[in-house]
């Protein structure tokens, strides 16, 4: 059996790097976060004209035609560089929206005439929410829409890649789009995408964290060829690759319609929030004092990962989700 994405997986790999270098570039990015936009606007009218919104659309409805698995390599690629603009909450409000036959908004979305924003929690603070036009929220029993007639103000927030807002849900207001069940498969989307862009995220701490141990010389050596430097980036690269095998199991069940999917959600979920608090205080600790400063770039990626690891549920919460699961799955086996 082999576990390598494929050759046009790649390809697209490849292609998502080429314009995340050119416009998601660390410089680019920082000065994003000095200038106070909502998100990168040029980045953004380059994903849409690649039909990145539309990576999972059936061709027959003007999209690509591919699946979870090709939105993962996009979702990583753009954790790694920390790219500002509103992907992942795009592609699932997508999924959820054209799920419920909302063609129109659909194609709104696609074309960028319209943003919206994905709340996995009523309670807390949305991603993009204070520019978006409307919101997916994962409500009690089901998915709902709700109209951001009055879009709500941007919040002080550590991320300074993306723009949180508090949104006012109240289900009266709101038009249930989706039963229980895609309220489940929102969570399993949600929680494998957030993994991914931690993935992204933790790989890029480990770049950073080898190139640094490589070029930074004491007492006349590389600090990389000390042996607790070396065991500190020996654990981290266990620790990414450890998530990449989490996030692209998960990523295929989606795909596959596997019923494990949402074992594989939240399985990839929390090990994506364990292993990148460890490889981010890796890579601080191999860096030094410099690591904790804003002139250098680790700090970007450590504030992006502690907004997704809470996105979707902590690891906490997807524990106890296994339980239930696992309790579920439990009582079927024995009614048969």
């Amino acid at each position: 059996m082999d576990f390598d994405l494929s050759a046009d997986q790649e390809a697209l790999r490849e292609g998502a790097v080429a314009l995340l270098d050119d416009l998601a570039s660390p410089a680019r990015v920082r000065a994003h976060t000095e200038g106070g936009a909502p998100f990168d606007a040029e980045l953004w009218a380059a994903m849409r004209d690649q039909g990145w919104p539309a990576v999972e659309l059936p061709e027959a409805d003007g999209g690509i035609g591919l699946g979870a698995v090709e939105a993962a390599v996009l979702v990583e690629e753009m954790g790694r560089c920390g790219a500002p603009a509103p992907f992942t909450p795009t592609i699932l409000a997508i999924d959820a929206l054209a799920r419920a036959g909302e063609s129109a908004t659909v194609d709104a979305l696609v074309a960028g005439d319209r943003l919206a924003c994905v709340a996995w929690d009523p309670a807390a603070p949305v991603p993009y929410a204070p520019s978006a036009d409307l919101a997916v929220v994962v409500g009690a029993d089901g998915v709902y829409l709700l109209d951001l007639a009055e879009r709500p103000h941007r919040e002080p927030a550590m991320d300074l890649t993306r723009e949180l807002g508090w949104i006012d849900f109240d289900p009266a207001r709101a038009r249930r789009i989706g039963d229980d069940t895609e309220r489940e498969r929102l969570v399993n989307r949600g929680a494998v995408f957030a993994a991914a862009d931690l993935l992204g995220s933790a790989g890029r701490a480990l770049d950073l964290a080898v190139t640094h141990a490589r070029d930074r010389v004491q007492f006349g050596r590389p600090i990389g060829s000390f042996q607790a430097v070396k065991h500190r980036c020996a654990d981290m690269l266990v620790d990414v690759e450890g998530m990449r095998s989490t996030v692209y199991w998960a990523a295929w069940c989606l795909a596959a319609g596997d019923p494990d999917g949402s074992v594989a959600a939240s399985t990839a979920k929390i090990w994506c929030s364990d292993a990148s608090k460890r490889v981010m205080a890796s890579a601080l600790q191999v860096h030094g004092g410099i690591g904790f400063t804003w002139e250098h770039d680790l700090h970007f990626s450590m504030k992006r990962a502690h907004l997704d690891q809470l996105a979707f549920g902590d690891a906490a919460a997807h524990r106890t989700r296994l339980v239930a699961l696992d309790r579920k799955s439990t009582r079927l086996n024995s009614s048969h």
